[in-house]
């Protein structure tokens, strides 16, 4: 059914990067959930009035939510698929972000009415009048909801979408939740107790705490986030790919939204190269990575020493010093001063985030003693630098 509707209702569907068909992936999703949440509450609410079932009638409101969800879902992508302008040189790609979230303050909202209908009931408990049709179509809504997560998980994978990951996810809460409300109705017809309040408040519980996830994941790319591994591994082997690049390091990539990101890295040259030359190669890897990544990529060349044997020499010792010591650490701009009385080895040390001053310390100090124990003449003067990449 998802290829069926993907290949009858959008144009160009492999052309994920393109902004327009990017759009209609969205329009798409929100189109679905929108009439498949209304057609669920309407149903809920019906057999939450006949049965008289709060946690029935509290799943219904959930359904209602995603509806509006869908709404501002739908809102956002048509927001985020306007090009750029003056104002905004990087696109509109966050409206998506920002839709989540407010997804997500949608999701909480009824979260929280529901919890406190359902104390109410914990409280004052009622009978719930038990009938098979009612339970039949709760069984129908689970049919749909997983339907609607494999949809929403499948064209948010296809698109790289945040709002579809999170609807994904949200449906597959909302599976849990009616299944519990099934099993509520259950237990009170076959034991006579009254569960339903009890089942409500987890029915609640489990919303909001869809929604909290929904809220976290969507404020991670608006704060800012680690470079995922396997973007940063593509950029970097993208850019080490040409002929006269002899390594990079410092990539940084800032996200302007799903297909808008913009970064920079420095890239390692001979300290021989002719500079036109290679500002010639530098202005061809930035456009072809635009090209081909579709990533804004600016580049800062760094000379790097390669005919001097002791340089090449001690950079390599420092480097497999550092690589022993902690695999998860890197140098960069590695130098040599020569003084009268020793040998100034002078580089940045980058380290990961985890490090906190006394791991940094301890490093640096280990780093330090194991270079004089292989060169007595040698001192080391570190830069410390983090790491901008996630952890493999």
């Amino acid at each position: 059914m998802t290829d069926f509707l993907v290949r009858l209702f959008i144009k160009d569907r492999e052309n994920v990067q393109d902004g327009k068909v990017r759009t209609a992936y969205g329009v798409l999703a929100s189109i679905v959930g929108i009439a498949c949440n209304l057609l669920l509450f309407g149903i809920k609410l019906v057999g939450g009035i006949l049965m008289n079932s709060i946690s029935v009638m509290a799943d219904a409101f959930n359904n209602l939510s995603d509806a509006a969800s869908s709404i501002v879902s739908f809102v956002g992508v048509k927001l985020a698929g306007r090009p750029a302008d003056e104002a905004h040189p990087f696109g509109h790609g966050r409206y998506e972000y920002i839709a989540a979230f407010i997804v997500a303050f949608l999701v909480l909202e009824v979260g929280f009415s529901c919890l406190k209908s359902s104390v109410g009931k914990v409280l004052h408990p009622e009978s719930v009048r038990f009938d098979w049709a009612v339970v039949l179509l709760l069984a129908l809504s689970v049919l749909v909801k997983v339907w609607m997560a494999l949809f929403n998980r499948k064209l948010g994978g296809r698109i790289h979408s945040k709002v579809m990951q999170a609807t994904a996810a949200d449906s597959f809460g909302d599976v849990l939740v009616t299944g519990a409300t099934v099993l509520s109705l259950f237990i009170g017809k076959w034991t006579g107790l009254k569960v339903d309040g009890y089942m409500g408040v987890i029915v609640s519980l489990a919303v909001l705490f869809a929604g909290f996830n929904i809220a976290k994941d969507t404020l991670k790319p608006l704060l800012g986030e680690a470079i995922d591994r396997e973007v940063y591994d593509g950029i970097t082997a993208k850019v080490e790919s040409y002929e006269g690049i002899l390594g990079s390091h410092d990539l940084i990539v800032h996200n302007y939204g799903p297909t808008h990101s913009m970064a920079t890295i420095h890239a390692e040259v001979s300290n021989e190269s002719d500079i036109e030359a290679a500002h010639e190669l530098i202005d061809r890897i930035e456009r072809e990575v635009l090209r081909d990544m579709n990533i804004f990529l600016v580049i800062h060349m760094d000379p790097v020493e390669v005919r001097d044997a002791s340089v090449v020499e001690r950079r390599r010792m420092v480097e497999e010093i550092v690589e022993e010591l902690e695999p998860d650490a890197s140098i960069h701009d590695f130098r040599v001063v020569n003084g009268k009385e020793q040998i100034n080895l002078i580089f940045d040390l980058v380290v990961p985030y985890s490090y906190d001053n006394a791991h940094e310390m301890e490093l640096v100090h280990r780093i330090m003693d194991r270079v004089k124990g292989q060169d007595t003449h040698c001192e080391c003067v570190m830069n410390l630098e983090n790491s901008f990449v996630q952890k493999k």
